[in-house]
């Protein structure tokens, strides 16, 4: 799942970078509405976590040309009519301040889920099973430790159901703008992949194309 967070507090946007990568998410973060709108023209985003009361360019406006991502509007103000305004604006979703993460994990996850074909809660493939609410993956009964990249990379091969994932797919996906896009960092998380899940093997590559389970 990629993300933006949008969000003027330094330190509370970067904490909640934080709290979303370890939930296997690719996070960027901006403080301010100009530069929200800048990024999703160029990146297509899942979900935006949007502060209401930005610089720059305030939230409601930013709300209002948006055209790609799903949206989870925070603000200071948790009345009743203040919901009802983000809402009407175009959010998908409204969390007053302040918040526990784990609950903005699930509205963030809950909104991206519209976005998505439906799948099952859990995903399988012969011996392997991953359930991403939980964070859990294991195969043959055994439980995988997994870094949540690993998690993710994994999680994306499963739901793309057979098909062809390039690299650079993954990058997209899983990764955020920091990575180095000439980096080995997929192939090299394949490989621990790989060496994770045993024998016999799950995740194949394509030559030239990319990977699939």
């Amino acid at each position: 799942m990629r993300v933006l967070v949008a969000e003027d507090q330094n330190e509370l946007a970067d904490s909640i970078g934080r709290v979303l990568r370890r939930e296997g998410m690719a996070v960027d973060v901006v403080y301010d509405g100009g530069a929200a709108l800048e990024r999703t023209t160029v990146t297509d985003y899942d979900v935006l976590v949007l502060d209401r009361d930005l610089p720059v360019v305030h939230g409601d406006d930013v709300c209002r040309q948006l055209t790609g991502p799903r949206v989870l509007m925070l603000t200071a103000s948790g009345t009743l009519a203040d919901r009802v305004e983000g809402l009407n604006l175009g959010a998908d979703d409204y969390l007053p301040k302040p918040f526990a993460y784990a609950e903005l994990i699930a509205r963030v996850r809950a909104i991206a889920r519209r976005t998505q074909p439906a799948v099952p809660t859990v995903l399988t493939h012969g011996d392997l099973q991953l359930d991403p609410a939980r964070r859990v993956a294991t195969r043959a009964g055994r439980r995988l430790a997994l870094t949540p990249k690993e998690f993710a990379v994994l999680e994306y091969l499963l739901t793309a159901q057979h098909r062809v994932v390039s690299a650079e797919e993954l990058l997209e996906r899983v990764w955020d703008e920091a990575t180095d896009p000439f980096t080995t960092t997929v192939k090299a998380t394949i490989n621990r992949l790989r060496g994770k899940l045993s024998d016999p093997p799950l995740i194949g590559t394509v030559p030239r194309a990319g990977y699939r389970i």
